[in-house]
């Protein structure tokens, strides 16, 4: 019997504010929307998952889930029913979940229960009891409300696949909150589960703002190497840190041969542990014939971000008799800076000699040595 996750991503985030909803804000340098995808297509019992999106997201939940086998994206309605009837009618499932985008962080524990839950049950949803006091208010605090029995209930929520596509059929009345709703009305048994404080919805700033702290606190610090050497041919300038620094002579590469970009890149593939930078652009490819080095940087710093990881800092070295670097640091950190949308504060460009010896003391070439500091995942 297949199990499928359902993620319902089609509603506009107002309340959070800014332009972009908030399942397609990044949060510790990856959408919400991501995160909530990884979060349940790592378990092993989940068979596929599918999105819906909201009419006119579909370039947002592209960017977003980059790289991510969640098939053809669904376009869901204005209300939360008509969007969860659309992915039914998408899906072919023995056994479903159905999933708030808002709610990114779902522990494989609450998984496991839920889909435990399904042996005896139609449909089974996780909660929480509720700790404070409740009363009822209107403009002043009035009289408590018995919090004996009352939970909060959270998503995923679990179903046999047919008995929730058979209570849809059956449901008339207003659009409902959630699919446990659906299946209750049509008298069919829900079990509940322990619930789990990460499935908070995140609403408010201040839910981003505890998440983002949350997300920092479970990374751990690594650092990546990165080295590059090109000789000197043909004419001037030559491609530095993303610039065109003043030169006599040009560099010899198959792309603009910037060692700068090249060592940082090679430094950030190393500290995500994805390779180095000939497996991602490979110099036998025409494609890279005379790229822009910065492409590859680009590259680099997003499979960072789609991993989870935040990047603190990047320092390079250069060793090179000529050009002057002094006069063009300035440019290139701001240029490295852009590139990896990072503050300027947290790039370094520094330049040495090695005083007449070797290749770049004949002024043969220039190499580039760098080192990247970023915090990833513990897991990866």
């Amino acid at each position: 019997m297949t199990t499928a996750a359902l993620i319902v991503a089609a509603g506009s985030g107002s309340r959070m504010g800014g332009d972009v909803p908030k399942q397609f804000r990044p949060i510790a340098g990856k959408a919400v929307l991501a995160h909530a995808v990884d979060a349940l297509a790592s378990h092993p019992a989940i068979d596929a998952v599918r999105i819906v999106i909201g009419a006119g997201q579909e370039e947002l939940a592209r960017h977003a889930l980059a790289g991510r086998q969640v098939g053809e994206l669904i376009t869901g309605g204005s209300e939360r029913a008509d969007s969860v009837r659309a992915g039914l009618k998408a899906i072919e499932a023995g056994k479903i979940l159905v999933h708030d985008a808002a709610r990114p962080f779902c522990p494989h524990g609450v998984i496991d229960r839920l889909l435990d839950a399904l042996n005896a049950a139609e449909g089974a949803v996780p909660v929480l009891p509720v700790a404070d006091t409740l009363a009822r208010a209107d403009g002043s605090l009035g009289e408590a409300v018995e919090r004996s029995g009352l939970v909060r209930v959270q998503t995923p929520q679990a179903f046999r696949f047919a008995s929730l596509v058979e209570s849809f059929a059956q449901w008339s009345g207003a659009s409902p909150s959630d699919e446990s709703t659906v299946l209750r009305a049509a008298g069919r048994e829900v079990a509940v589960i322990e619930g789990d404080p990460m499935l908070e919805k995140l609403t408010t700033a201040a839910d981003w703002q505890r998440a983002e702290a949350w997300l920092n606190s479970r990374l751990v610090p690594r650092t990546g190497l990165g080295f590059d050497v090109h000789a000197f041919a043909g004419d001037g300038p030559v491609m530095m840190g993303g610039i065109a620094v003043p030169h006599d002579r040009g560099l010899a590469g198959h792309s603009d041969a910037d060692v700068v970009l090249h060592s940082i890149t090679d430094a950030l593939l190393g500290a995500a542990a994805s390779g180095d930078i000939g497996q991602h652009f490979p110099p036998s490819d025409p494609r890279w014939q005379g790229a822009d080095s910065s492409m590859f940087l680009a590259h680099a710093a997003e499979l960072v971000r789609r991993a989870g990881g935040t990047i603190d800092f990047v320092d390079c070295t250069i060793i090179c008799e000529a050009p002057k670097v002094g006069p063009h640091r300035d440019a290139m950190r701001s240029r490295v800076a852009e590139i990896l949308g990072i503050p300027v504060g947290s790039v370094s460009i520094k330049a040495t000699t090695t005083e007449r010896l070797g290749f770049a003391g004949r002024r043969e070439g220039i190499a580039a040595q760098a080192v990247a500091n970023v915090r990833m995942p513990p897991d990866l």
